[in-house]
């Protein structure tokens, strides 16, 4: 398993060293069921925001409770493998929620972003980032990439 795929004692740990040196802690999420070119895109964006970039994950279980039971197509370990391998990513944190409220407020990042999908005021966790000075971002969307529509594809076949 790639050492930057975390769990909550681990990532607490991580954030406390960057912390000491002052780094700009960065947050996004979601399920990155089919990992495409706006993902990419997305995180890309987010990182130039900050110093460090932790990406929260939608469990398998959390997945299909949001986007129906023939969902993710890809199992969270596979999923959590591929984030880890990307260079701008410094964690990946698998979550079980349908939401990341909770894991946003034990990281209290300094930037929470999320894809130009996501309007500001719909992002959750946004206003309690806003509530101690914190940024939210809504990185614009590049049209035409989602695992959802993907996957249509990839059934019309």
């Amino acid at each position: 398993m790639n050492p930057k795929i975390c769990d909550i004692e681990e990532l607490k740990r991580r954030l406390a060293q960057w912390r000491v040196k002052s780094d700009r802690i960065v947050f996004t999420n979601g399920c990155f069921d089919i990992l495409h070119v706006g993902h990419l895109h997305t995180l890309k964006e987010s990182i130039q925001l900050g110093d460090k970039l932790i990406v929260g994950l939608n469990s398998d279980a959390s997945v299909s409770r949001l986007k129906g039971k023939e969902r993710p197509i890809v199992n969270q370990l596979d999923r959590s493998e591929m984030l880890a391998a990307l260079e701008m990513v410094d964690a990946v944190i698998i979550f079980d929620d349908d939401t990341p409220e909770g894991l946003i407020q034990m990281i209290k990042p300094d930037v929470l972003c999320k894809g130009g999908d996501w309007s500001i005021e719909n992002i959750v966790g946004g206003d309690f980032v806003k509530s101690y000075g914190g940024q939210v971002v809504s990185i614009p969307f590049i049209q035409g990439y989602s695992s959802s529509s993907l996957i249509n594809k990839i059934k019309s076949l």
